[in-house]
């Protein structure tokens, strides 16, 4: 989670609770200075290599893909790929509301990421939950659905959360690090905490699970398999093919 206050850094994520200098922070953690805005972040489960540098800011786009972008909303599928900040969530939010307001039909949203924006992923979570009144929505895993891809996964509905039979889900608690005043640290501790209690709750009520169960599993990296998630409550079942989603 990245935070601003005045004379304060702060970066809070999915993760072991951490709190260290601006200087000791992983290289993947998106720090910034805060000035007097404050926003959240989520860890992704494992650092992705970063890209080499271009000098483009945009790569290009590749061959048809614009095509391939129009097949997707005609077949009223949406793509949540890589790691989850506010560029994903407004994609993610604007096709979703653009299909829920062509028909009531339903839409199928694929997850595969590493985690990201605790904001973000509030985001995509609540547009889901929000669209599917209307518009059902299948949530599919894939890959892996880690952090807050698995925050996002969760917004589905107990009937219609499926996954590939080689996906993996991952669950753990927040994470931060904070500079500043010992006031503002404390201040800080104290949202990491807030934060964590309220997502141990989101995954007790979306699963079934005990609230002291999910506290004690997401105190560390708790992975889960396929099958594995479908008993803990996190997914309804396994699919293979295109013909067994809900319809």
């Amino acid at each position: 989670m990245e935070g601003t206050m005045a004379g304060l850094t702060a970066d809070r994520e999915i993760g072991p609770v951490r709190m260290q200098s601006k200087s000791d922070f992983p290289s993947q953690f998106n720090v910034a200075r805060l000035k007097g805005a404050s926003s959240t972040s989520i860890r992704s489960a494992d650092p992705e290599p970063a890209a080499p540098d271009s000098g483009n800011s945009e790569p290009a786009p590749a061959p048809g893909a614009s095509n391939v972008e129009n097949k997707l909303f005609e077949q009223r599928t949406v793509l949540i790929f890589g790691g989850i900040d506010d560029k994903i969530a407004r994609e993610t939010t604007a096709r979703l509301l653009a299909l829920a307001g062509e028909s009531g039909k339903p839409i199928d949203v694929y997850v595969n990421s590493p985690g990201g924006h605790v904001e973000s992923g509030d985001t995509i979570h609540d547009v889901i939950k929000f669209v599917d009144e209307k518009a059902p929505i299948n949530m599919i895993g894939t890959g892996w659905v880690a952090s807050a891809g698995a925050l996002i996964f969760a917004a589905g509905h107990r009937n219609r959360r499926f996954c590939f039979p080689n996906t993996r889900f991952l669950l753990h608690q927040p994470a931060g690090g904070v500079r500043g005043p010992a006031s503002d640290i404390d201040i800080e501790a104290k949202e990491i905490l807030k934060m964590r209690e309220r997502l141990n709750h989101l995954f007790a009520k979306v699963t079934g699970q005990e609230y002291k169960k999910i506290l004690k599993d997401t105190d560390r990296n708790h992975w889960l398999s396929a099958e594995e998630a479908i008993s803990y409550g996190l997914v309804t079942r396994v699919i293979s093919q295109m013909s067994e989603l809900s319809r």
